[in-house]
């Protein structure tokens, strides 16, 4: 029997492409590492030139639909005025401890209609964290931040929970999801006790070939199997935090690949750029979003003019060349552009079905267009978008052929580009 998606989660795969940005008191101390124990100090904190516009704006255009920010990371600084820390904002020389971060940033992605996600670690380590000794303790001055973010911000679309560092504590797990689901009843939870998304298991932007959406996974204490769309997260420098290093910027050929086998395979890309010190995005990464965003409108958005995907039998799916895009005197195959890649999109409202096909590429033979067929792709699952590159191969037909689902594989759209 197949499981099926709710609704956040076919919503939360319908964004496909959203930025991290990593930005707090480590952006201003360089050399810092996780847990290395080594306090900065509050006053560092001060970004001049502070504009969370020009980072939702560039993101945007870049093609991204929603954003992820780090309110607070491992070290403990928090990006608003927390009533339960003096490790924030509030106690920094940064606009005479009155801004806010974390306003500026929501109310940035809702002039642009990015969805707001937010980022927070439950753990935290130097010497103004709140200490794991007194679990109920810990876990009151947990929820204490969270409700704050999700009382003062209007309506959160994404929480985002990082798990590092939390195997020493024992959290109220209930508790603590009662009081977030109660706060923002459509809100969407990475990662941790009550999810909708799932980390992929890497840090590089990549997800498995065959992605059936299904886990086997802890819920609220209770071992399930169930329906979870991967994220895959990923820096487009070497570093999370600001990587003052421009030479670990990423080439765009390797984050196509990234978006190829992140979003091509079923999940969602989030590729994280850190701010830097004046509180902007380097210009350097915002040119190389740029370049991405150029390089996957080059391959995927104008499909060749393939007539729409027909349902030839139970198990197969063809599309074929429209030929009256062609002057009268060329109807030929000769004069069929060469196809690079295919794209296939499962409806996946009821699950994800597809368990083993083939694509077949229809080889021109006269005098018989289509008489022949070889195949080009042998693959598990199909999901909620599968990009399937391919050597250049010129075809006026192609079959997907579905060997084996569990239950109707039913097929949305079949596309051919030529890049």
């Amino acid at each position: 029997m197949l499981i099926q998606p709710t609704e956040k989660q076919l919503k939360f795969l319908d964004w496909e492409f959203g930025i991290f940005f990593h930005f707090g008191i480590r952006t201003f101390n360089p050399g810092h590492v996780d847990w290395d124990g080594v306090d900065m100090p509050v006053s560092s904190f001060n970004p001049t030139e502070l504009d969370c516009s020009q980072w939702i704006k560039a993101i945007k255009k870049a093609g991204a639909k929603y954003a992820v920010m780090t309110t607070k990371h491992h070290d403990g600084f928090a990006l608003w005025p927390s009533k339960y820390t003096k490790y924030s904002v509030a106690y920094s020389d940064w606009k005479d401890g009155k801004g806010d971060v974390v306003k500026e940033y929501v109310e940035a992605c809702r002039r642009e209609g990015i969805a707001v996600g937010l980022y927070y670690s439950p753990a935290q380590w130097g010497k103004t964290a709140v200490t794991f000794d007194k679990e109920e303790e810990y876990d009151d001055y947990f929820i204490n931040q969270i409700s704050e973010l999700l009382s003062n911000y209007g309506k959160i679309d994404y929480l985002w929970f990082d798990g590092c560092g939390s195997a020493g504590h024992k959290y109220d797990q209930k508790r603590i999801i009662g009081v977030i689901r109660k706060l923002q009843p459509d809100i969407i939870i990475f990662g941790m006790w009550d999810p909708d998304t799932f980390w992929v298991g890497n840090e590089d932007g990549y997800a498995p070939l065959n992605n059936t959406g299904i886990i086997e996974t802890e819920i609220l204490g209770e071992k399930k199997t169930m329906f979870m769309p991967y994220e895959c997260d990923c820096r487009i420098r070497g570093h999370w935090f600001y990587d003052r290093d421009e030479y670990s910027l990423k080439s765009v050929d390797e984050l196509i690949g990234m978006y190829e086998m992140s979003v091509g395979r079923g999940a969602n890309l989030l590729l994280n750029i850190g701010p830097d010190e004046r509180g902007l995005l380097p210009e350097t990464d915002i040119a190389r979003l740029m370049q991405l965003k150029a390089e996957i409108d080059k391959r995927y958005s104008y499909p060749l003019p393939f007539e729409k995907a027909v349902k030839e039998s139970e198990n197969t799916y063809s599309i074929e060349y429209s030929y009256s895009t062609l002057n009268d005197k060329f109807k030929d195959t000769d004069f069929i552009p060469n196809v690079k890649s295919v794209i296939i999109k499962e409806d996946i409202s009821k699950g994800v079905a597809c368990r083993r096909f083939k694509l077949w590429a229809h080889i021109p033979s006269r005098p018989t267009p289509s008489s022949r067929k070889i195949c080009i792709y042998y693959g598990e699952t199909i999901g909620k978008k599968k990009i399937i590159p391919i050597p250049a191969i010129r075809a006026p037909k192609f079959t997907l052929e579905i060997l084996e689902s569990e239950g109707e594989c039913r097929i949305d759209e079949i596309c051919a580009y030529n890049w």
